[in-house]
């Protein structure tokens, strides 16, 4: 049987709206006195989930806040609360995302610009640190670097990487640095837990979804699929499951489009030598 939790680990109603909505469907249900598992017939889950939707680990999608607002005659409150919380701005979607990421069994990254965060070398990172905006770039790298360490547990998580050739050529730090970096992808991609494949800048892949931006795919037993996309300053973090569908069909088709991993070491190999 699950801990039950303290006031402590509960989702504080002013950290931002999603915390709000997990918050007073736990209240009200147990102002009702509903079970777990009578609510969870309520919006179509298990006990556990509801649990996970109390406790901040899952949240609210638009049909199960539907499903509260019947129950409870609410006047649209938590439809209200899910879309809001969906629109809005969380700054604590960074530190949730790289805390799922921690927790994930399973990992799909679309990356359009740089090698992801977690196959870079010391120095690339520390090239795009120190080219860009943050006021304490040790700490970002040496937190970077940390979040490596998944990779390295006895039962690591499975990691799909897909990188647009923009991602493996552009010019980070010095021809050296991106050797070495390029050589840690051909490195890294022999673990039987990671497959990499390179979407090549040619006419036969042309335009396809992964132009608009990179972003990666979560999986977890503790919380199922989420979606984060990356962008300028700061990330997005999606749980709702048709938003999250929709991230997954983006990367099938971008996936499509992508060399298979003895074209993609090839690519690799071949900018590497352009690079000397």
């Amino acid at each position: 049987m699950p801990r039950k939790l303290t006031a402590d680990e509960l989702p504080k109603p002013q950290t931002n709206m999603w915390d709000f909505a997990a918050y007073y469907m736990r209240f009200m249900r147990i102002q009702r006195g509903l079970s777990g598992e009578a609510l969870g017939r309520v919006i179509n889950v298990s006990k556990a989930q509801v649990s996970r939707i109390e406790s901040g680990r899952n949240r609210l999608d638009a049909n199960q806040a539907i499903a509260l607002d019947k129950l409870w005659n609410t006047g649209r409150l938590f439809y209200l609360l899910v879309w809001y919380a969906s629109i809005g701005h969380d700054p604590q979607w960074f530190a949730q995302q790289v805390k799922i990421e921690q927790m994930s069994g399973m990992l799909r990254i679309y990356e359009a610009s740089v090698i992801p965060g977690l196959l870079q070398t010391p120095e690339y990172a520390e090239a795009l640190l120190r080219s860009g905006i943050d006021t304490n770039p040790d700490k970002v790298l040496a937190d970077r670097l940390q979040r490596q360490d998944l990779l390295l547990r006895d039962d690591p998580p499975h990691l799909t990487v897909l990188l647009s050739q923009n991602a493996l050529d552009w010019p980070v730090g010095s021809p050296e640095i991106m050797q070495g970096q390029l050589a840690r992808l051909l490195d890294e991609a022999q673990r039987y837990n990671i497959v990499l494949r390179a979407v090549p800048r040619s006419w036969a892949a042309g335009a396809h979804p992964g132009l608009n931006g990179s972003f990666k795919l979560m999986s977890g037993d503790d919380f199922g699929e989420v979606a984060y996309s990356e962008s300028p300053g700061a990330g997005r973090l999606v749980s709702s499951p048709p938003d999250v569908r929709a991230y997954g069909i983006r990367f099938e088709r971008i996936s499509a489009k992508a060399l298979d991993e003895g074209a993609s070491f090839k690519l690799i190999q071949k900018i590497m030598e352009e690079m000397r």
